[in-house]
């Protein structure tokens, strides 16, 4: 039988990461982008029409039907659950993901396997250029070569 707990320093640092996650939502446009292999895929939600739920005692964060991160416990003492369209992403701490900020804004890029997903909060709505901006703030922490993640710099 598996034995799942919820150590203090997973607490602490995947709880504040759920935290730095709730701040991205305080902006009106939130740009979620998954890019992989075969290329990338990018959502803009208006946080003014999708409910933003942020259950801090539950440790958990929904914004509409389209994501949701949530704090868990686990075998190596704790996991952030990223679900996101067809995506589930865990995240064990430090080395999976990497803050970025620029003129546009700041985000934070997640990585598992050979594919990254970033929660980038826009200053405001991008109009022209949507794709070259997010692939640029994706590629202050993954570098892609010939379609393949080659390096990811982790902020922590």
């Amino acid at each position: 039988m598996a034995v799942s707990n919820l150590d203090m320093h997973a607490l602490f640092v995947l709880g504040d990461l759920r935290a730095k996650l709730v701040k991205q939502f305080q902006s009106r446009f939130v740009y979620i982008t998954e890019q992989n292999a075969e290329g990338i895929y990018i959502a803009e939600l208006d946080t003014e029409t999708a409910l933003v739920v942020d259950d801090k005692p539950g440790l958990k964060l929904k914004v509409g039907d389209h994501f949701s991160a949530s704090v868990l416990p686990s075998r190596e003492g704790g996991k952030l659950d990223i679900k996101f369209r067809d995506i589930k992403l865990t995240v064990y701490g430090l080395g999976d993901y990497a803050f970025v900020t620029t003129a546009d804004g700041h985000g934070i890029v997640f990585k598992e396997g050979h594919s990254v997903v970033m929660v980038f909060a826009a200053h405001q709505q991008l109009q022209e250029g949507l794709t070259k901006t997010l692939k640029a703030v994706t590629g202050k922490a993954a570098k892609w070569r010939k379609g393949e993640l080659v390096t990811f710099k982790a902020s922590e």
